[in-house]
């Protein structure tokens, strides 16, 4: 394992306020905030979709924060979700300007019409360009990669 170098205060102050816009990003998913979720893009964002992460030709490529309103939409088809955060990089330039990987495990739990549970997990990768606007992180650029799923069936 390589060490790390030392950072200054002011870019490990970076690198916590951009973790903390990863993680509000599945907060706000959770909770059905796509207000909340829709601010955390800058307002000529790009957000491209790969269902299946192997393919070169994405499934959805948006521009534009009003873009991503019917991808935030579709969490309401579930019941409920868990968007669990795992590791992440994160690089910054010195200019106000990051790239980074995070990864999450996100569990998706909807009824059929006659009550049966299912359950879908993902396994996903987000690549991500950031950018710091007037003192915030926002995204500029949302690579969402879908490695893999699993649906089955879940008992209460």
């Amino acid at each position: 394992m390589s060490s790390r170098s030392t950072i200054s205060p002011a870019e490990a102050a970076d690198h916590l306020a951009i973790r903390e816009l990863i993680n509000a990003y599945a907060h706000c998913a959770d909770r059905r905030d796509a207000k909340g979720q829709l601010a955390l893009f800058t307002p000529d964002t790009h957000f491209v979709v790969y269902m299946d992460a192997t393919s070169s030709v994405p499934t959805q490529d948006l521009h534009g924060r009003d873009a991503l309103v019917p991808v935030f939409d579709n969490l309401n088809t579930y019941a409920t979700t868990t968007h669990f955060n795992g590791q992440s990089t994160i690089a910054l330039d010195g200019e106000g300007r990051g790239t980074g990987e995070s990864y999450c495990l996100a569990h998706h739990l909807s009824f059929d019409d006659a009550g049966q549970r299912t359950l879908m997990i993902a396994s996903i990768r987000y690549i991500d360009e950031f950018v710091k606007l007037d003192g915030e992180w926002f995204f500029a650029e949302r690579r969402l990669m879908v490695d893999w799923t699993e649906t089955r069936s879940s008992t209460p």
